[in-house]
């Protein structure tokens, strides 16, 4: 439901009645509720829309940049901040966390460490006793069953208190810290570079636009409720 179109229609409905019935009070009223519609109206068009010979008018798309350096600030001052994080990583809920790395640690490549381990084994004293029983070549069986095992394992560690605590620690680091923000503010950064005037306004028109709609209604009120008065008082 568009509000805006439905009050200024109201308003010029009741200004026309008042004008071909002959009734002074309905057409002050109605010229009166249509002028503050249409006033509010078109002050909320003149944030999104460039109106020729309006100064001021297309204010979000003219201000782009600042509006984009405005949300930059907004996510890095009021979300990542260092205490925020800090705060996060220390807090003490009471309930173990979960990490959530399992499907992270499935997607390693352990095949590399099992090739270390070989390389050990066979550097190692027990390297001529692996010869006489047909070199390294006997252990690949064994790739498949070390690799899953290793996941399993990686992944139980993950959800050890102390892991979790050392974890805290590091993160915790000042020289950590700041990477972390830096890294964040890039990222918000990247996907800010990616907005244009368009989408910026059509974003913030998204989300404002409904309740400044409430603007053209309530001027179309108290417009009106002024014109009746203005009318009763013979003005």
């Amino acid at each position: 439901m568009n509000k805006s179109l439905i009050t200024n229609l109201i308003a010029l409905a009741l200004t026309l009645a008042g004008h071909f019935l002959q009734q002074p009070l309905l057409l002050t009223a109605g010229l009166f509720a249509l002028s503050g519609a249409v006033t509010n109206w078109l002050a909320v068009h003149m944030l999104f829309e460039k109106v020729p010979g309006l100064y001021g008018s297309g204010v979000i798309p003219s201000r782009f940049d600042e509006f984009k350096q405005g949300i930059k600030n907004l996510i890095m001052e009021q979300f990542f901040t260092e205490q925020n994080i800090e705060r996060f990583l220390k807090a003490d809920s009471g309930v173990q966390p979960d990490l959530h790395l399992a499907p992270v640690i499935d997607k390693l490549d352990l095949g590399p460490l099992f090739d270390a381990l070989v390389k050990a084994i066979e550097e190692s004293s027990l390297g001529g006793m692996l010869n006489m029983v047909g070199g390294v070549a006997v252990l690949q069986p064994l790739r498949e069953p070390f690799t899953a095992k290793a996941k399993s394992k990686l992944e139980e560690m993950t959800r050890e208190a102390e892991f979790v605590r050392l974890l805290r620690e590091e993160l915790g680091q000042p020289d950590v810290m700041a990477e972390m923000s830096s890294k964040v503010e890039q990222v918000v950064q990247q996907r800010l570079d990616e907005l244009t005037p368009q989408l910026v306004k059509e974003i913030v028109a998204q989300m404002i636009r409904q309740h400044l709609g409430w603007l053209v209604v309530w001027g179309g009120v108290f417009g009106g409720l002024i014109g009746v008065a203005a009318a009763l008082a013979g003005v």
